[in-house]
């Protein structure tokens, strides 16, 4: 998918004659809330159906793109991307009933890794195709939509079905509402899903201006490079350390994880502006960036531990709606700070990773007291 992403918008202005008007945003939450449907689907009948499902309609939406000629056209394909959503919950939940407990952070961080490297190679590989072989932006839509059938050719013969520990009983529409009124009344699930917005929210209000901190530092020469060494490249590394979370989250526990991974990211996102080249500032965005990985694995093993097994695709499947608040809230809320200075962006995010840190420490100190 990441080799496409990079360059909807200039699609959108090779059709319409402007790169400004491109917008994503309604396409995917159109379709929203179809997503505790899927989960539930795939508990009651088959998970490899719907992360197939899922490839196969990103492979439609990526072939339409690529024949799309008028803005209208290019609109209607964007708007099919909302049905491929609701196979993240799914493949966690097959990932968590398949590995064993002792394993389950090394897999959930392994698997988190996987989109960070895709968002390094995708844009390197379609750039390649384009100045590289010379070949229009549609080619590279097309090379996506053969590789996300591919990817449904490998789930559907490469690999066998997960079927849950406990198949949930019920009408689909029952049993979904049913998911979506778990995340909003279980109190230990709510509290997990604020932790992740709390930590997206965080990474959301700074980084926006992480070339900011970059020029600063490196100055006009050479800045495009500057930049995508400190926002790609260290970021990239940071996500393939963040695995050893994972390994240590299996032996001490995922929320004494999860604390030192708020901990120490709220550390480095203050200590970024202070930072005085574009080495020490790549060596902070890379802890910045495996912290906020090793966080969201551990936040995904929490829920896939302590998520009862009949509601647990379709509660994982509404683990980006805290993502999907902090990417609004986090860079409103930049914006506003930024005013006073470059460093303000930076020192809110640390006092949010800070805050998010102590409150799980407090919870789970409050959790472990015997009743009275």
């Amino acid at each position: 998918m990441t080799v496409t992403v990079k360059g909807l918008p200039a699609v959108w202005g090779s059709v319409i004659g402007s790169k400004t008007k491109w917008s994503s945003g309604p396409a995917p939450t159109l379709i929203a809330p179809l997503v505790p449907l899927w989960g539930v689907w795939a508990d009651k009948y088959s998970r490899k159906v719907v992360i197939v499902r899922s490839a196969l309609v990103e492979a439609v939406v990526f072939a339409c793109v690529a024949l799309s000629r008028e803005p209208w056209q290019l609109a209607g394909s964007m708007l099919l991307v909302g049905f491929q959503l609701g196979n993240t919950g799914v493949m966690l939940a097959a990932i968590r009933d398949s590995v064993p407990r002792h394993r389950l952070g090394t897999a959930i961080a392994l698997f988190g890794a996987s989109g960070p490297i895709g968002m390094a190679i995708g844009p390197v590989l379609g750039g390649r195709i384009v100045d590289g072989l010379h070949q229009g932006l549609p080619v590279v839509f097309w090379v996506s939509s053969a590789l996300s059938i591919g990817t449904a050719l490998l789930v559907t013969f490469g690999s066998k079905e997960v079927r849950p520990s406990v198949v949930p009983q019920g009408r689909l529409v029952t049993l979904a509402f049913g998911a979506v009124r778990g995340v909003l009344t279980d109190p230990a699930i709510r509290r997990i899903f604020l932790i992740f917005g709390v930590a997206f929210l965080g990474t959301q209000m700074s980084r926006p201006y992480l070339p900011v901190l970059v020029e600063a530092v490196n100055g006009r020469v050479d800045l495009a490079s500057a930049i995508g060494f400190v926002t790609g490249t260290a970021a990239l590394v940071g996500a393939l350390v963040s695995p050893i979370g994972g390994w240590v989250g299996d032996r001490i526990g995922f929320r004494p994880v999860l604390v030192g991974g708020l901990l120490i990211g709220g550390l480095s996102a203050a200590a970024l502006p202070l930072l005085p080249s574009v080495g020490t500032l790549a060596l902070g965005v890379l802890v910045f960036g495996a912290c906020y990985s090793v966080e969201a694995a551990m936040v995904f093993g929490l829920l896939a531990t302590e998520v009862p097994a009949e509601r647990r695709s379709a509660t994982l499947n509404l683990v980006y709606l805290p993502l999907y608040a902090a990417g609004i809230i986090g860079p409103i809320l930049g914006a506003l700070i930024v005013g006073f200075g470059i460093w303000a962006p930076f020192a809110a995010a640390a006092m949010v990773f800070i805050l998010g840190a102590l409150g799980v420490a407090v919870l789970g100190v409050r959790a472990g007291r015997p009743a009275p």
